[in-house]
């Protein structure tokens, strides 16, 4: 299964020096939000705002290190995955560019149709 991480292109090209990403996640939320590929649609109006490149981390969870639980801390009715430590690097398969509309609307990649099902 595979889920995805949103984030700035910049803050993703300073993680990739390193072997484990989300520090800054985990001191203070204490996990890095995920989302599965199927419900992403979901939580992407919380980045129509940030006019900056920004990446979508598809992530294979059998890969992950530390624990990735599924949870719906909000009460909305959904679980999302949250991987309760740093994130290893190995566990990321691709990289791709979050592509939006003039109004900052996610704009799902094709690229991702392949990783739906598995």
């Amino acid at each position: 299964m595979f889920i995805l991480h949103a984030l700035l292109e910049k803050s993703w090209e300073e993680a990739y020096e390193s072997d484990y990403y989300g520090a800054r996640y985990i001191e203070s939320e204490g996990f890095i939000h995920c989302s599965d590929i199927h419900t992403f649609h979901k939580v992407a109006p919380n980045f129509a705002g940030i006019n900056k490149p920004m990446v979508l981390l598809c992530i294979d969870v059998d890969r992950v290190e530390p624990v990735v639980k599924w949870e719906d801390l909000d009460n909305c009715g959904t679980e999302y995955p949250h991987i309760y430590g740093l994130l290893n690097l190995s566990a990321v398969t691709k990289i791709f560019p979050y592509l939006k509309d003039a109004k900052g609307n996610w704009i799902p990649n094709h690229e991702l149709d392949e990783y739906r099902t598995k």
